[in-house]
């Protein structure tokens, strides 16, 4: 706003060697107007050369009486002076008012509060005026420039930026107060005795945990990661969350479909056996398929294993399930007169103990090995015990499903206490569940209490991965496994193949499997191979210590 040209001529710096103006005294040198649209304002206080007299003035403003040559209430343009004017002349003096001027006390006007001070409406600028002051830091002629265009409020002017910025720090100032207050809670809390006892439980407890279960990740058991930490799990009480975490990531088994490789193979082997008069081998017949129409190759016998010429390990596939027609299982049927069987510890299950023998199968001890395949549950869950070469673990339980391994290295399967018992030839027994397959036919019970009877599976699903283990009248052993079978589907498959006693082993697909060994001109180290060839488990998982007892098949 630009002030009348008196009081910016006031207004100049004075020199350091006198004395600051007053605002009361009169000016060194004779009074000149300034140019512009401000009328002159008057000179210093004091006679008038032109007049001999001065009528003193009245109240301050106040309206102009008839004394001072107005009319009462006529207001004139000098009373929107920003000082009072003061008359000048005989004119003005008027006939009553003889004798030389005395001016009264002086009083502010209306933009005028005081004695002005350099610097007052210059912000922090002292001196004279120079260019680009305020300007930026632009100092040359104007130039138009990117902002030209239609005005937009931004955050000098008010808008509605600034607005938000003022909500943003206040916000942030709060969040701030809040955070303090936090922190002193916490701080006031840690002080406190319970609350340090207890963070040093849970400290511990943490350390132990880590430890527990790096332990179980780390241990040379051959299962997976998943496997490993899902056994850690069960054995401290959590088998509920892996049940629920299992539930959270089965997928149902999927309807209709082919099988995902030919049934047809591995290739059979020779079909001419060396014919004794002592000796007459078995060779099972081929089996229908429950999926219907079957497929090349479905339900026909192949040799997978010979000793000493005859046929000791024959093997097949078969679909299960006329819905689910893509998932095959394996079947496998073995002499006994041919092979025997070995019952093996877990280094898990059932862990440490006397039992004369490794949890694996390490070299020097393959030679003439044929077959291996898993054992059952695990021994708390299974429903019976464990015991070889002297040694038991859990309790063997009357009416229990149970593998016999006998001195002679045959086996025999039925219940405990009424089919088979304990002897002097007994040197291994495996005990599972209840039977499937009882006196040559499928109990109804079958289909009843899946879970609870038959075991969790993974997500509650009835469609999963299963084993089981039959004996037939002649002697031969069966064994089934696959993937998307229930209990009764296993249960067929095992009478179809002629079991009349069989029992369910273990399942889920970490610890299904069956591996037959070719021999490759290394008899001491002959190589497994998946009867299956969607088996998830490792060929050579009993190479190395293994987590779960198995059964070791080798040639008599």
């Amino acid at each position: 706003m630009l002030r009348p040209a008196s009081r910016r001529a006031s207004q100049q710096n004075p020199s350091p060697h006198e004395p600051p103006p007053s605002p009361y005294g009169s000016n060194a040198g004779p009074y000149r107007p300034d140019p512009g649209p401000y009328p002159p304002d008057p000179g210093p206080y004091g006679p008038d050369p032109a007049a001999h007299d001065y009528p003193p003035r009245h109240a301050p403003y106040g309206p102009p009486g008839p004394a001072n040559g107005r009319s009462s209430g006529q207001p004139s343009d000098q009373d929107t002076q920003v000082f009072p004017r003061i008359p000048r002349g005989p004119a003005a003096r008027g006939p009553h008012q003889p004798g030389p001027y005395r001016p009264g006390p002086y009083e502010p006007g209306r933009y005028e509060r005081g004695p002005y001070e350099p610097g007052q409406y210059e912000g922090q600028y002292e001196g004279p005026y120079e260019p680009g002051q305020y300007e930026g830091q632009y100092e040359g002629p104007y130039e138009p420039d990117q902002y030209e265009g239609p005005y937009e409020p931004d955050h000098a002017d008010g808008g509605h930026s600034r607005r938000r910025r003022g909500r943003r720090d206040r916000r942030a100032e709060a969040d701030g107060h809040s955070k303090g207050r936090r922190r002193g809670r916490i701080r006031r809390l840690l002080q406190r005795r319970t609350v340090r006892i207890i963070l040093a439980l849970v400290a511990v407890f943490c350390c132990w945990l880590a430890f527990s279960v790096g332990q179980a990740l780390a241990a040379p058991n051959g299962g997976s990661l998943s496997s490993k930490l899902a056994e850690w799990a069960r054995d401290h009480y959590l088998g509920p969350v892996v049940t629920f975490g299992e539930w959270l990531t089965y997928q149902p088994p999927k309807v209709g479909g082919k099988p995902g490789f030919s049934l047809a193979v591995p290739s059979t082997a020779p079909t001419k056996y060396k014919r004794t008069k002592t000796f007459q081998p078995i060779i099972p017949q081929r089996l229908t398929s429950p999926a219907g129409t079957p497929l090349a190759g479905e339900g026909q016998w192949r040799v997978l294993e010979t000793v000493k010429g005859q046929p000791a390990m024959f093997g097949t596939f078969l679909r299960p399930s006329s819905v689910y027609t893509s998932y095959v299982a394996g079947i496998v049927s073995m002499d006994q007169r041919l092979v025997s069987f070995q019952l093996r510890p877990g280094a898990e299950d059932p862990g440490p103990g006397n039992w004369k023998a490794k949890p694996y199968i390490p070299p020097g001890t393959r030679t003439g090995l044929i077959g291996t395949f898993n054992g059952g549950f695990k021994i708390n869950t299974s429903g019976g015990g464990f015991y070889l070469n002297g040694d038991t673990s859990g309790t063997l339980t009357n009416g229990a499903a149970s593998v016999v391994y006998y001195r002679n290295g045959t086996i025999k399967i039925g219940v405990w206490g009424r089919d088979v018992k304990m002897t002097s030839n007994v040197v291994g027994v495996r005990q599972n569940l209840k039977l499937i397959v009882d006196h040559g036919r499928v109990p109804a019970s079958v289909n009843q209490d899946v879970e609870a009877n038959w075991g969790a599976t993974l997500g509650g699903g009835y469609y999963v991965w299963r084993s089981g283990i039959g004996i037939t009248k002649d002697g031969r052993i069966i064994f089934v496994y696959g993937p998307a079978l229930n209990v009764s589907e296993l249960a067929d498959l095992l009478h179809e193949a002629g079991a009349v006693e069989a029992l369910q082993l273990d399942i889920n697909p970490e610890w299904t499997s069956f591996e037959y060994y070719k021999t490759d001109g290394h008899a001491s180290d002959p190589k497994p191979v998946d009867v299956l060839p969607t088996q998830q488990a490792p060929a050579s998982r009993y190479y190395s210590v293994f987590s779960r007892d198995f059964t070791a098949v080798y040639a008599r």
